[in-house]
């Protein structure tokens, strides 16, 4: 078992991760923001520098750096950021005019602010420091009910990757702890298809919420698997009991024809319609650097569930490339 880890591990690191290579974009966990007529693109680096990066576009497969730099920065490491190293998985969050980004570094959940969507995004010097850092724990995404309520998604570890929820104190940067739950266990054969080489994992979780019902979208496997994969889950609060959907995993390898397809992130398109970006893996047979791609969804109301049904364009994925 060891062996065969090690040489899948090996195969990642064998073309590092970078920006765009081919004119691709190589965004691992990837993001997108829409705001002003344009979308907005970030992730997870990886071998290039430390932090993230940010791209635009109005069109979602050209997308450009916006100031002629490579690498735009909007987060990097520094006295007033947290995180030295392994940077990973930012979320963009707005509220009352003011820019949030949450992200994982040295295996912690960290955020930090902005008046500017491009950042750069950083923290009173006196309040560097994780949201939690009692314990690991890494994905962040936050929530904001109709009620003004916010929630932090996250994932923990215990003997795998889970994801939990907590409400969130936006002006303090921390969880209350005493509101954390998990929200999901492994249940299903789909989230876990190689039972010799990892625990249980569950990570990369989005939510919305569409008439009153909560959509929690989430990534299962390692992400070194080709079975890397994305599913969802429902429930009538915030804070769960969540019911996952029969149909997940609604993007697989056998459903968008790539490996490693997973762990990215819902935005509604400048034409109104829904997209999923996710990343891939880089061929059939090695994994790194992963590559970004973007698909529509497809949401239909059920009308026996009163919720809805939700599936991807299988038909028209999107490859984001560098160019005008």
């Amino acid at each position: 078992m060891k062996v065969r880890f090690l040489s899948v591990l090996l195969s990642t690191l064998s073309l590092g991760t970078i920006v765009a290579q081919d004119n691709q974009i190589y965004f691992a966990d990837p993001t997108v923001f829409v705001e002003n007529g344009k979308y907005y693109l970030t992730g997870t680096i990886g071998d290039g520098p430390k932090g993230f990066a940010i791209l635009e576009s109005t069109d979602l497969k050209h997308w450009r750096s916006g100031n002629g730099d490579p690498f735009r920065m909007i987060l990097s490491p520094g006295e007033k950021v947290f995180g030295t190293d392994m940077f990973w998985a930012p979320q963009i969050f707005k509220d009352n005019g003011r820019y949030y980004l949450t992200y994982s570094a040295n295996e912690q959940t960290a955020v930090a602010s902005s008046s500017s969507l491009t950042g750069p995004y950083l923290r009173d010097v006196s309040d560097v420091r994780p949201i939690d850092g009692s314990e690991k724990n890494i994905d962040s995404f936050i929530f904001k009910d109709d009620d003004g309520k916010y929630y932090l998604y996250h994932v923990r570890f215990n003997h795998g990757n889970y994801i939990w929820v907590a409400e969130f104190d936006l002006a303090k940067g921390t969880i209350k702890k005493e509101t954390l739950r998990q929200c999901l266990r492994y249940t299903e054969d789909w989230e876990k298809t190689d039972p010799d080489l990892w625990d249980p994992i569950m990570e990369g979780p989005t939510v919305i919420k569409r008439d009153g019902v909560y959509y929690l979208f989430y990534s299962a496997n390692h992400f070194l698997n080709k079975d890397y994969a994305v599913g969802y889950a429902t429930a009538q609060s915030p804070m769960g009991p969540w019911t996952k959907y029969e149909g997940s995993p609604i993007i697989h390898r056998d459903i968008v024809g790539e490996n490693g397809s997973g762990h990215g992130d819902f935005f509604v398109g400048l034409d109104g319609n829904p997209y999923y970006v996710y990343h891939v893996h880089y061929s059939d047979s090695v994994v790194a650097p992963r590559r970004t791609r973007i698909v529509p969804l497809v949401i239909k109301k059920n009308e026996k569930t009163g919720q809805c049904d939700i599936s991807v364009d299988r038909e028209n994925v999107i490859v984001p490339i560098i160019g005008k």
